[in-house]
């Protein structure tokens, strides 16, 4: 195959990345926008170079934290190593933002007036491995100890649309609130932090696709943790809100 087949024709592989994929915790890890990678095919989707590295394009700092807690809690992690601009691996194939046109106050020139052809050529490319991936990591996990909590985590911006967002840990979750609810129990004495319910974003803005798609479906424990990305920019501060995330995650599931 060559070069340009290559580029046009990603492996699974190369789109969906699990880490620790025999860990035998009691935790499955996901991290849908762990990559700010856009394919050279797409060139950039005419956004510029300040925008790809901004959170427009992934979560600052979110692969940095599930990597940690995935060591502590020797669980498997699922990333995706494509830009969520490409494919938001987070959104069914029918949503918009799932190949959004506009992100935040940015408009995404790559994604406008898609045609059908070209909106099935990513979900096939970039969603379905990912979906696939996922999927058979829990059954792999379920088949060798036992079926796991399932964990996403992302990052968000300390402030949106020029507001700033009082808030520093998110705890999200759909219609099965059971782990989310043991886990702001536990968190409640972490006083460093502002820790709320279904912030910055909630079931209705879509956020919980993952859950619903994987979790839900098979009665998993299930929470979507959102984290404050100025709150884990170094390595040092990922290791420790991922340490400090993994101590209270295993305490949870324990009870």
């Amino acid at each position: 195959m060559t070069a340009l087949a290559q580029a046009n024709n990603p492996s699974q592989d190369e789109v969906v990345e699990v880490i620790n994929s025999s860990g035998r915790g009691e935790f499955l890890l996901v991290c849908e926008h762990a990559s700010r990678f856009i394919p050279p095919q797409f060139d950039n989707l005419g956004l510029e170079r300040d925008v790809l590295d901004s959170h427009v394009a992934w979560d600052p700092g979110a692969l940095g934290v599930a990597e940690e807690i995935s060591t502590q809690l020797d669980a498997p992690l699922v990333a995706q190593r494509i830009s969520r601009l490409v494919y938001d691996c987070n959104r069914p194939p029918d949503s918009e933002s799932a190949m959004p046109a506009k992100s935040e106050i940015f408009d995404v020139p790559g994604n406008v007036d898609l045609s059908p052809s070209q909106r099935q050529l990513r979900i096939d490319q970039y969603y379905m491995p990912f979906r696939q991936t996922l999927s058979a990591q829990i059954d792999s996990h379920t088949a060798r100890t036992l079926p796991p909590a399932l964990i996403t985590i992302h990052s968000f911006t300390p402030s949106y649309h020029g507001i700033a967002r009082n808030l520093d840990i998110g705890i999200l979750h759909d219609s099965d609130s059971r782990f989310a609810d043991a886990l702001l129990i536990s968190l409640a004495n972490e006083n460093q932090f502002v820790i709320a319910r279904n912030q910055p974003y909630g079931p209705a803005d879509g956020v919980t696709h993952t859950l619903v798609q994987h979790a839900l479906p098979r009665g998993l424990l299930n929470v979507m943790i959102e984290i404050r990305n100025d709150l884990i920019i170094t390595p040092e501060s990922q290791r420790k809100m991922g340490e400090m995330l993994a101590r209270h995650l295993s305490g949870v599931v324990k009870e």
